[in-house]
């Protein structure tokens, strides 16, 4: 959903939380993640790990990114664009995301 149009108390669906539609929503239900709730607490890298582990190769970065926002908004966040993310991508995990971890 577009993150201007999420309100917290009403996310009780994965579409209903920033960022995230039909699709994703089907891959986070794809490796275990059913309710919003599920996400809190989790660390987006490790999601991400489960993303390319499910999908038997590397997935594009700015899903760590969404994975991110995502985590972000259940621990108590902000509803935000998923680029807003991108920048404490980099910083915080650099060069770890590697082909060959998956």
């Amino acid at each position: 959903m577009n993150p201007s149009k999420v309100v917290h108390e009403k996310t009780t669906k994965l579409t209903d939380l920033p960022n995230i539609g039909k699709i994703v929503s089907a891959d986070l239900k794809s490796i275990g993640i059913i309710y919003p709730e599920q996400l809190k607490g989790q660390d987006p890298y490790d999601l991400y790990v489960r993303f390319c582990k499910a999908f038997g190769e590397k997935q594009d970065p700015c899903t760590l990114d969404v994975l991110m926002s995502i985590v972000d908004f259940m621990n108590g966040g902000k509803p935000r664009v998923w680029w807003d993310y991108t920048a404490e991508r980099k910083k915080r995990y650099g060069n770890k995301i590697k082909i060959e971890d998956y």
